[in-house]
């Protein structure tokens, strides 16, 4: 009785001495004192790993078991635990829960948004073994490996021929299949790459972004300024 009535006046007798925490019951101390101490008195009865608390033990017991409870009703997916189930749901309602605290920009994954602050900071913490380049995502450091091993894990398979990122591969693929994602907002003209979409807007905007360093005429294509250099070098 009294333990049940804590829950009404909300005291909390029993404090942690390491965080200064509080709470109602001593059960709770007891188990809260795991994050401190790092014990871990669950452990799978298969693979031996150990956990501090037995619901993180029956999460990891679904990796042997195969058992996802729960399931996406908007696409099917099952998942066995409930965080990844949650965090899942943000595909579907667009929910951006993380928010810098720079710029506003939201996400929906926390480890999206630490990523993103190293654009504010400037942190760079994956290093090349190699030449010593740093760069703010490990993803990043991966592609550039493959400047050092020569690895092109990307194979065309119209024409053989392969690529060290992603990005490249998929742009050559329109080569072959004639995709034109990228279409001119002012007339309509597709175009299969952001580079040449964007040389083509100039004929709507007039922009001129290169000038000629003796004359100073401008032109708006790289190719216009080459052409006309060939009349001040004769």
């Amino acid at each position: 009785m009294n333990r049940h009535m804590k829950i009404h006046t909300g005291e909390k007798p029993h404090y942690c001495s390491t965080c200064g925490k509080r709470f109602g019951q001593p059960i709770n101390l007891k188990t809260h004192m795991r994050s401190h101490t790092g014990e871990k008195p669950y452990s799978c009865s298969i693979c031996g790993k150990q956990f501090g608390y037995m619901i993180n033990l029956k999460t990891h017991m679904r990796i042997h078991t195969g058992e996802k409870p729960y399931s996406c009703s908007t696409c099917g997916k099952n998942f066995s635990d409930s965080s990844a189930f949650k965090t899942h749901m943000r595909f579907h309602t667009g929910e951006k829960p993380y928010s810098c605290s720079t710029c506003g920009k939201g996400f929906s994954h926390m480890i999206n948004l630490k990523t993103h602050m190293r654009i504010h900071t400037g942190e760079k913490p994956y290093t090349c073994g190699i030449c010593g380049k740093s760069f703010s995502q490990k993803t990043t450091l991966e592609r550039h490996m493959r400047i050092h091993t020569g690895e092109k894990p990307h194979s065309c398979s119209t024409c053989g021929k392969r690529f060290c990122n992603l990005s490249t591969f998929k742009t050559h693929t329109r080569f072959h299949t004639g995709e034109k994602p990228y279409s001119c907002g002012t007339c309509g003209k597709r175009f299969s790459h952001m580079v040449n979409l964007k040389a083509h807007v100039r004929i709507h905007t007039g922009e001129k972004p290169y000038s000629c360093s003796t004359c100073e005429k401008r032109f708006s294509y790289m190719t216009q300024l080459k052409r006309h250099l060939r009349i001040h070098s004769g």
